[in-house]
């Protein structure tokens, strides 16, 4: 798919297009859930925008937007499409500046556009069940990335000398890997064995086999899974091989790179109460790569089929409850 397609600057070749993506067999109300197309009429005329429907069962309106991230918005459907596009098929992701400079609109709506489609973009956790299985492997390594409001050393390191890259007030983030597979990574207020814990046998099969490095993390809980191997990176071990297999955690530590160079590169900066939302961003992409035979049209359209049942509404950071 190019830039140059319909579906990006024409706004009623947007909305059938959208409409084709959520509504494969014709029309559903998001009020009641009808989708009978007899009881189901199409307004036409002067009088009523595109792309609006009557539900005769529950006598409310509706269009394609209702219910989705897209919802209440005076942007052109044709510009959702193409900010959706952007950042479904960059690799780093899109800034909320680079959008705002490409789509016209100011940098904040940009910068909310961005946010309403990464919350379209979260949902794998929930959806796909654990990872691995017996016969698989998963990787699974933690990272520390920009700047906690509040200083914290984790217990596992009180005492001990700092490495560069886990120095106290930075940000958690677990990620664990299939080969071959998804990702999935979670920020976590503190990484501690608990906490770590609870995300490897909330989203890790117990049969698999888990790759770690030496962190003390994983100690007690990889003697609840099929096998736990570990490299030792302090003794400059990368990888090694036992028989058939290679225990190395490459893989997951090739994950946080892409990652790190968007939120650096790209990004620049992220405050602590957006990073779940950027980390879904870049787990959509990655479970969605290239090297799984995804294209980008697919891969975008695959976006626009998560984007119902999902509302993002502005708030200030400092307001109470925001997430």
């Amino acid at each position: 798919m190019k830039l140059e397609s319909p579906i990006f600057t024409d706004v009623d070749a947007a909305r059938e297009h959208l409409e084709a993506q959520r509504w494969p067999h014709g029309p559903l109300c998001p009020h009641c859930g009808n989708a009978d197309p007899a009881r189901i009429t199409k307004m036409e005329g002067k009088k009523h925008r595109p792309g609006l429907y009557n539900c005769m069962e529950c006598r409310k309106q509706f269009s394609i937007t209702v219910g989705t991230v897209f919802e209440r918005s005076k942007i052109p459907l044709n510009k959702w499409l193409l900010a959706t596009f952007l950042l479904a098929s960059s690799k780093k992701g899109m800034s909320a500046h680079q959008l705002h400079r490409m789509l016209g609109v100011t940098y904040k709506t940009a910068w909310f556009m961005a946010h309403r489609i990464r919350e379209a973009m979260k949902g794998d956790v929930s959806t796909s069940g654990p990872m691995g299985g017996e016969g698989k492997t998963i990787e699974a390594d933690e990272t520390y990335i920009g700047r906690r409001e509040d200083g914290y050393v984790s217990p596992q390191r009180k005492g001990r000398p700092l490495l560069k890259r886990k120095k106290p007030g930075k940000n958690a983030v677990v990620g664990l890997v299939e080969r071959g597979g998804k990702v999935r990574t979670v920020h976590v207020q503190h990484a501690t064995k608990a906490s770590v814990r609870e995300i490897l046998v909330r989203n890790a099969d117990r049969a698999s086999t888990l790759y770690t490095d030496e962190s003390r993390l994983y100690w007690e809980t990889g003697k609840e899974y099929g096998s736990h191997k570990t490299v030792k990176h302090t003794a400059g071990e990368y990888a090694r091989r036992e028989g058939e297999a290679v225990v190395h955690t490459n893989t997951i530590e090739n994950v946080f790179s892409i990652f790190k160079r968007g939120m650096i590169g790209v990004y620049q900066h992220c405050g602590e109460a957006h990073l779940h939302r950027y980390l879904a961003e870049f787990d959509f992409r990655y479970n969605r790569r290239t090297a799984l035979k995804v294209t980008d049209t697919e891969r975008h359209d695959d976006l626009l089929s998560r984007i119902g049942g999902k509302r993002l509404t502005y708030r200030r950071t400092n307001e109470a409850g925001y997430a």
